[in-house]
């Protein structure tokens, strides 16, 4: 029992530093932490100090520049894109963190900037590529939000016509593990061998790495597509743009960051061999 204490203990001490400690060292995080340490450091270490000014400098314009950034995005958005027409499957997965929860003065289940998803995954079932669809998402207790982003999914799902028979729910996973393991329990009482996967482009390279590394016969069906091509065509090489995409943007800085997310993310689980 001690034992199994300890190690859910953990299990939450690593989540929790999982959310607290990589916005420090992403672009914006770094650079706070940077210019702090040259405030401290200003009087008896100038030399020092001013460093740490020109890096935060360096990290804030390399992170909200424009090619970095598309470049970072694109990296990850590009590795899994389907082929053809998607095949049918015994059941369609749509990954949470798509939603935000009906908390007042919200009138009801509102989207965020990946609502692709579950309406991308409703699209899917009513084009009768699967006769079930299941929507994994729990939610972080202390963040104040009410609800499951499963509920969350299934209800906006409905609006746009899936029936609540065709509806699978995983309401506690917390991370993209915890959707994979707890799929794969509803998976095996199903009897369900092969699903399309659906969650944002950006984040499909670690998420299909963790489901088939469970087993699970998982086909990408990437959605929330952040870069387009025609954003490297065209007018993209006009003097403009060039001035533009060198100015750094708030925008890019956290498309920049959600790229280093993934990438962190990803050799993280690669060394707690769940990818």
């Amino acid at each position: 029992m001690d034992f199994f204490m300890d190690f859910l203990m953990m299990e939450a001490i690593f989540f929790f530093l999982s959310k607290l400690l990589p916005p420090l060292v992403f672009p914006l995080g770094l650079a706070s932490v940077l210019m702090l340490l040259a405030l401290v450091l200003l009087w008896k270490r100038p030399a020092v100090a001013s460093l740490a000014v020109l890096l935060g400098f360096v990290a804030l314009m390399a992170g909200g520049n424009g090619w970095i950034c598309s470049s970072l995005v694109r990296s990850l958005e590009r590795q899994h894109l389907p082929v053809g027409e998607l095949p049918q499957a015994g059941a369609i997965v749509v990954l949470g963190g798509a939603t935000r929860s009906p908390n007042p003065p919200r009138p009801w289940v509102e989207v965020n900037e990946a609502g692709d998803r579950p309406i991308y995954g409703a699209r899917l079932f009513l084009q009768d590529k699967a006769p079930f669809l299941i929507l994994s998402g729990g939610r972080i207790s202390w963040t104040g939000e009410i609800g499951s982003e499963a509920e969350d999914m299934a209800q906006l799902v409905q609006a746009f016509g899936v029936p609540e028979s065709s509806l699978l729910l995983d309401q506690t996973s917390l991370n993209t593990r915890e959707n994979a393991e707890n799929v794969q329990v509803i998976l095996e009482e199903q009897g369900i061998e092969n699903i399309l996967l659906v969650t944002s482009a950006i984040h499909m390279p670690r998420s299909l790495r963790v489901f088939q590394k469970l087993g699970i016969t998982a086909i990408a069906a990437p959605t929330d597509f952040l870069i387009a091509d025609s954003v490297t065509g065209g007018d993209a090489q006009s003097w403009q743009a060039i001035v533009l995409n060198l100015i750094p943007d708030a925008e890019r800085l956290a498309l920049t960051t959600r790229a280093l997310k993934e990438y962190l993310g990803l050799w993280v689980y690669q060394l707690r061999g769940w990818a």
